[in-house]
């Protein structure tokens, strides 16, 4: 199980109604944050959800609008009586950027460790609260990355086959969790008694982006596709400052969707022209039905599909 809030869903500066961009995920008692934007603590607060367990922050790109609230943010988790350290992700030169910004919060009772993602590579998957995530280049006008988190599900126990094998029931747990045992002079494997891996969990999350293939490559399979939807006119100034500014209209997010089959997806980084982003929502889900118009802090509990 996979609790995901959509904290804000602006770009380029908050609204008293619209917090900046950024994502939360729990699972298994720790938190993943994707952008920091200013005043996400204050989502965070609002959703009733804690700082303390924030484990990872990653960030997409160095707009301030992404990465400006990790000061208020670290704070915050400070004085929560957090103590255990905390690991913050993100393009080349992650820690530099991170360290100015903490001139203005010098004394933190944690310690922040750096992953400085490969700016030599396409993609990177890296293992992060028991979650696999892969992060991956889009199309911005600076090094900027989409993310996709994935939990992984072990194929249903065969409790017929274990005892077909001569398994003491103790035995029975060690090969479920991937052990190899010894029993009676033989070796016995998990896949002898373990069925096909079951579909599992996944979520992309990608903003500031033209659109790519990649971004539809990721989104295949997932559960939520979280991706940005900046523009909602369709005249042709709105399509030229998108292509010039390489943010993504709603329109192009539909287009991506409807080739990558997602069960969902929450269009978020509205621009702030936009006052009413739902006034666009027939005319995008006549391109991909299963579109969310999404608003500050939606929520959604992922669970395993039942069998």
């Amino acid at each position: 199980m996979i609790d995901v809030c959509l904290l804000g869903t602006g770009g380029m500066m908050p609204l008293p109604y619209r917090a900046l961009t950024s994502l939360m995920l729990r699972y298994n008692g720790s938190s993943l944050l994707v952008d920091c934007g200013e005043a996400t603590q204050i989502q965070v607060r609002r959703r009733g959800w804690s700082f303390n367990p924030i484990d990872v922050i990653l960030i997409t790109h160095f707009h301030a609008d992404h990465i400006s609230g990790l000061p208020g943010m670290l704070l915050a988790m400070g004085n929560s009586d957090r103590e255990e350290p905390v690991t913050i992700v993100g393009p080349k030169g992650i820690e530099n950027v991170v360290r100015s910004l903490l001139v203005i919060a010098p004394r933190l009772p944690f310690e922040v460790k750096f992953i400085e993602l490969d700016s030599e590579k396409d993609e990177e998957v890296l293992e992060l609260i028991g979650l696999r995530v892969k992060a991956f280049k889009v199309n911005h006008n600076m090094l900027c990355y989409g993310y996709s988190f994935e939990l992984d599900r072990a194929g249903r126990f065969d409790a017929e086959a274990a005892t077909n094998l001569g398994l003491p029931v103790q035995m029975w747990s060690r090969l479920q969790n991937g052990e190899t045992v010894e029993y009676d002079g033989n070796v016995f494997t998990s896949d002898m008694v373990m069925g096909p891996p079951r579909k599992g969990l996944k979520i992309t999350y990608t903003t500031d982006t033209r659109p790519t293939d990649k971004i539809a490559e990721e989104a295949a399979g997932s559960d939520i596709f979280i991706c940005e939807g900046m523009y909602g006119e369709q005249d042709e100034e709105s399509i030229s400052k998108a292509k010039e500014k390489k943010h993504m209209t709603m329109y192009e997010a539909a287009e991506i969707a409807k080739k990558a089959q997602p069960k969902e997806m929450w269009l978020t980084h509205y621009s702030p022209s936009m006052i009413k982003p739902e006034q666009y929502f027939d005319a995008v889900t006549e391109i991909f039905p299963r579109t969310v118009i999404s608003k500050d802090r939606r929520t959604v509990e992922l669970k395993f599909e039942e069998e």
